[in-house]
């Protein structure tokens, strides 16, 4: 079965840095597009970040671009999201998701096309 598990949330001030990581069992996460999510209250769940399957190529949307990097330790079926220069617009409900391989390359922050998602961990970012 597989499962996605998040951590690493919490609040920072504007600037700051989170590490939110995402632990994946019942399947190899390396062989998956693999994808950070956001959703703010009221507002549509936001693609955040894509990696492809065995990590060589990333793909973010242009409001994280330079702040936020995605990466994945294969050793330990681990995907994490460092995000820098935090703000208060970045504030969310962080979601860990896995689609299959060719997803990355048809619609890569396209949140219809992941099949398999975490419970989410919180993100609050105060001015």
């Amino acid at each position: 079965q597989v499962q996605l598990v998040e951590s690493g949330g919490g609040s920072v001030q504007a600037g700051g840095s989170l590490r939110l990581s995402c632990t994946a069992s019942g399947y190899t996460s390396s062989s998956y597009c693999m994808g950070w999510f956001r959703q703010a209250p009221g507002k549509e769940r936001e693609g955040v970040a894509v990696i492809y399957p065995g990590g060589g190529r990333q793909y973010y949307v242009d409001s994280v671009k330079g702040r936020f990097t995605i990466s994945q330790d294969n050793a330990k079926n681990t995907l994490y999201l460092r995000m820098n220069s935090l703000k208060p617009e970045d504030t969310a409900m962080y979601y860990c998701a896995a689609a299959f391989s060719r997803v990355c390359a048809i619609a890569p922050l396209n949140a219809d096309y992941f099949g398999y998602w975490g419970q989410g961990t919180q993100v609050t970012v105060s001015s």
